[in-house]
This record gives structure tokens, C-alpha cells and sequence, in this order.
């Protein structure tokens, strides 16, 4: 079996989020479907499939799944292969496994060593006070404006009725971006004045208050403020037992972690914008975090979050994959999360569900905050090839790129 073409699929089920996914042909007739949705990067990501990818591994055996991931990543080593390689990477790797399944007629976790739960626990998001971040969908439609505290708590009833035992928000208000509809959405360094802290704080004694002292209570930050500020921020919502406080500050500077690390004592996650082991490395050595969130659609596919996940085991670290993209990453991640023995939970935005039914087929069986296995071979699902053309768009359309991602294009 050789592999004879690697085509991608943009599709925009849903306004402003559209997802990127790679199909892994064959000369038998098989195929893979994989995912490496970058909401800021998609038409980068399509050309790097074609210039970049397609000339390595055409021709080659679909099967040889370790060989292409290392011969992709160290071709490129010169760019760092970290980052835009990776997720490259992750989208033809995931696909691969997918293939591999099908051929031996099992789903892609019995080729992990088994599974080691019956079905995957979940967190999902409830409202954030940062329009621009928040994925809660109202009628199938995406949010743009900062809800209210009594819109979050209502929602988070919802969920709490859906049957979830864990929520995560940023409760950190965007104000001086907010006032302006201009605002282009650059992660620029952010220091938290007292008018926004004293916000965050309401926002978060509400949802505690809502949920009950037994609910499992996230928050992330985004990576975007100074370190003064994550440390204050970390510190004035402690007493509100959270299970993590997630990118206090920007990725690109472990010392800079390490210094919240050293001045709080709320746990600490990262992993979204970290890419393959070598990311990772200095952060469990130096025990910077509690949990580490890699992405299967960016870090590397199911193979390098494999590697993560054990990397992180021997330092009794808890992965929790990220999660706020299309259907395919979420079932890739699905299918590590069923072999990782140290998992806490699998993310996941529970409204997008809805949404992820008019491209995949089955749908995710999702239960009581848990998503559970339906034993089809490879990644189990498949894209609908019947619906898929109304939902496709044209990547270089500035319609298809959220927001923050515009600068001053204007979307028709």
C-alpha cells in the first residue's frame, strides 16, 4: 500500500470558525482523515500541505507512521520544526493512524496498548468576559459580546444539567479593547488594573457560587498578562479551590513562569502553545505546572501527544488535551485520551456538538460529561462527503478568520 495524494478541506460549519482537514489517500482505496485547524494560519497551513508535505511522503507506506513524522520533522529542523512543522505534522499524523486502523479493523487506541477506561472524562467552557475568546454558542450562533454575570450563571446551570462536572472561563475583562471595534486582536503583554480584578473576582465568586463547592472550577488566562499581573490575578481568586489557573503569562518564557510558579499556590497548566517533547521538557524537569494541555492538532498528532503524555507520567503530571477546534481533533485526542493512563479530562466546547453533527458521521457520543467509544476502526468517523461542499470557503476570504486574526482586513 503506498499513499498517492494528500488533499485538505477548509470547511465553515460555523460562522468565523473554520477547520482544516487532511485526507491521506491510498493506491487500495483507504484513506485517513486528520486535522491541523489553525483559526490565524489555515491558508499557510494548506500551502505548507502542498509544498512542504505532499514531495516527502508520496509513494511511501501509509504504515510507516514514525518514519514520516521523523522525516517531516528533521527536513525542516533548520525552521524550527516546532510550531507551523508541527501542526503540518499533526494533521498527515493523525490521518495515518486513521489509515492503520482501518487496514487491521480496530479503533486507533488498541494500537496505542489498549485502553485504559471505558470512557473519557470531559471539561467544557462556560461564558468568558472576553468576547473575542469565548466559543459559547446562543442558537448556534457564536457570541460577540461580553455576556453579563446572570447570562454565565444561566449558562452554567445549562451545563450543569448536560450532566458536566467541570467549566472553564476567563474571567479577565478585555476593557480598553472592548472600547474599541477596531481592536485587531494582537496578544499584546496585558497588566490587570483594579477595575478589571475586582470584575474577575465577581465573575468567579458567582460561578462558584452557582456550581457548588464540589464542581470542578477552571480559568485560563490566555497568556496575556505580565507577570505582576498573573500573580495578583492567580492570588485573589485562590480561596475558590480551582483545579488550575491556565497560561498566566506568554509561553515564550519559562523564567517568567517559574516566578508565578514561585508566588502562588493555585495549580498551574500550560501545553496549548507548547509544540512536540522538546517543549515540554524544561517545563517538567524544572515542575513549572500540575497539569500540561498539549493540542493533538498542533503538537504533533496522536504520536507526539503519545510521547507527552509519558513524558509527563514520570514526573506524576496529568495531561489534559486542548481542545476548542473541528470534530476530527477532538476524536484524535479522544483516541490517546482511552490508552493515557494520567489523564484528568479531555476538553471539549459542548455547544459546538450540534455543529460538529452536520460534518462527521456518527456523531460524538457524548453522556453525562463523558465521551464514550463507538468502537469503529481507526479514528472512528468519518466527514460527510454528501454535505461537505456547501460548508467549504475559500481561504483566503478574510470572512473565514476570526476576528483577532484580521488585522485591518475588513470580512465582506
Amino acid at each position: 500500500m503506498k499513499i498517492t495524494d494528500v488533499k485538505t478541506h477548509l470547511l465553515m460549519p460555523m460562522e468565523g470558525h473554520c477547520w482544516l482537514f487532511v485526507q491521506v489517500l491510498t493506491d487500495e482505496g483507504t484513506y485517513g482523515i486528520g486535522e491541523c485547524t489553525n483559526y490565524g494560519t489555515n491558508p499557510a497551513l494548506i500551502t505548507g500541505i502542498e509544498s512542504i508535505v505532499k514531495p516527502l511522503i508520496i509513494g511511501e507506506d501509509p504504515f510507516k507512521i514514525e518514519e514520516i513524522w521523523q522525516r517531516i520533522f528533521h527536513a525542516y529542523s533548520s525552521s524550527n520544526s516546532r510550531g507551523f512543522i508541527s501542526q503540518l505534522i499533526s494533521g498527515v499524523d493523525i490521518a495515518l493512524w486513521d489509515i492503520k486502523g482501518k487496514v487491521l479493523g480496530v479503533p486507533i487506541f488498541e494500537l496505542l496498548g489498549g485502553k485504559v477506561r471505558d470512557k473519557v472524562p470531559l471539561y467544557t467552557h462556560v461564558q468568558d468576559q472576553t468576547p473575542t475568546q469565548s466559543g459559547f454558542l446562543i442558537d448556534g450562533m457564536p457570541q460577540s459580546t461580553t455576556p453579563s454575570i446572570d447570562d454565565m450563571v444561566e449558562a452554567a446551570k445549562l451545563t450543569m444539567k448536560d450532566g458536566f462536572e467541570a467549566i472553564k472561563t476567563d474571567p479577565f475583562p478585555h476593557d480598553y479593547k472592548l472600547e474599541s471595534p477596531e481592536y485587531s486582536g494582537t496578544n499584546s503583554l496585558e497588566h490587570l488594573n483594579d477595575k478589571s480584578l475586582k470584575k474577575s473576582i465577581d465573575w468567579m465568586e458567582a460561578l462558584r457560587e452557582t456550581v457548588g463547592n464540589d464542581f470542578e472550577v477552571l480559568v485560563d488566562a490566555h497568556g496575556r498578562f505580565d507577570v505582576a499581573s498573573a500573580i495578583r490575578a492567580a492570588n485573589s481568586i485562590s480561596h475558590l479551590n480551582l483545579v488550575w489557573f491556565e497560561e498566566p503569562c506568554h509561553a515564550a518564557n519559562h523564567q517568567a513562569l517559574e516566578q508565578v510558579r514561585n508566588n502562588t499556590d493555585v495549580p498551574l497548566c500550560v501545553g496549548e502553545r507548547h509544540f512536540t517533547r522538546w517543549d515540554y521538557n524544561t517545563i517538567l524537569e524544572n515542575g513549572l505546572v500540575d497539569y500540561v494541555m498539549p493540542d493533538v492538532a498542533w503538537c504533533g498528532g496522536i504520536s507526539e501527544l503519545r510521547r507527552i503524555a509519558s513524558m509527563a507520567e514520570v514526573y506524576y503530571t496529568r495531561v489534559s488535551p486542548h481542545d476548542a477546534l473541528g470534530p476530527i481533533a477532538i476524536a484524535a485526542g479522544f483516541q490517546a485520551c482511552m490508552a493515557i493512563p494520567n489523564l484528568y479530562r479531555q476538553e471539549c466546547i459542548h455547544t459546538w456538538f450540534p455543529v460538529f453533527e452536520k460534518i462527521i458521521t456518527p456523531a460524538l457520543d457524548v453522556r453525562e460529561g463523558f465521551m464514550y467509544p463507538n468502537n469503529k476502526p481507526g479514528i472512528g468517523f468519518d466527514l460527510k462527503w454528501d454535505e461537505i461542499e456547501k460548508f467549504r470557503v475559500d481561504p483566503e476570504d478574510p470572512l473565514t478568520r476570526r476576528r483577532w486574526y484580521r488585522g485591518g482586513q475588513k470580512a465582506d
